[in-house]
């Protein structure tokens, strides 16, 4: 029977699949959910949408896109890219809330002052709001980001070529559960405490001054 020894690089490259899955799916609940915060900061009703992606649980939303929905319509896609979606869609609603807070706490003075100057409302969207707002929701955002990588494991569903599935793998062909899965919480651990650590450096370094832990 194959040694465990063996399987350990193999394993290690199921990080690559999950950083590639939680980066996708981030920079795409990115493109989503910051738009949609500044929806709802000017009055735009998109309740219906957080609320569909915030309760349905992502096992439900990869089985409904890769067997339901991309079907239906002829799409043919593959469980990587399937899941990347998924990830981007649920993150989208929840990102969106974290940005939508951001903006919410922007003192609303500077936006007046920013009007009474005669700036267009776009300038005062990218001078005055998303500088501040972006800087402001990193936190939260590195808290989305330890979200991201754990819900990852759930494309095992998928069967995408993530960590827990290599450790599932892992366990079938050496006839032994414990260290397989305990080396995947490893992974999954140190990869946690790496990026939420790199974010936080990131944060002290553009922070705004006065603000809560500035």
């Amino acid at each position: 029977m194959p040694s465990l020894l063996e399987y350990i690089p193999f394993l290690i490259e199921g990080s690559l699949w999950t950083l590639s899955l939680v980066a996708l799916g981030l920079s795409l609940g990115l493109s989503l959910g910051l738009p949609i915060a500044l929806m709802k900061f000017y009055g735009v009703k998109l309740d219906a949408y957080i609320w569909f992606m915030r309760g349905t649980p992502l096992v439900v939303l990869l089985s409904l896109l890769y067997w339901g929905v991309f079907p239906s319509f002829g799409v043919e896609l593959g469980p990587f890219e399937t899941s990347v979606i998924a990830l981007g869609l649920r993150s989208s609603a929840y990102q969106s809330q974290i940005f939508l807070s951001a903006l919410n706490s922007v003192d609303s003075g500077q936006i007046i002052a920013a009007r009474s100057i005669g700036m267009r409302e776009s300038q005062v969207v990218t001078y005055v709001l998303l500088p501040q707002a972006l800087r402001i929701s990193l936190p939260s955002w590195s808290n989305e980001y330890a979200i991201m990588l754990k819900d990852s494991s759930i494309c095992f569903a998928l069967g995408v070529m993530e960590i827990l599935t290599r450790a599932r793998y892992i366990s079938v062909a050496t006839d032994s559960a414990l260290l397989p899965y305990l080396l995947a919480g490893v992974l999954f651990f140190s990869l946690t405490h790496a990026g939420t650590g790199a974010l936080e450096i990131v944060y002290r370094r553009v922070k705004i001054k006065g603000t809560l832990g500035g």
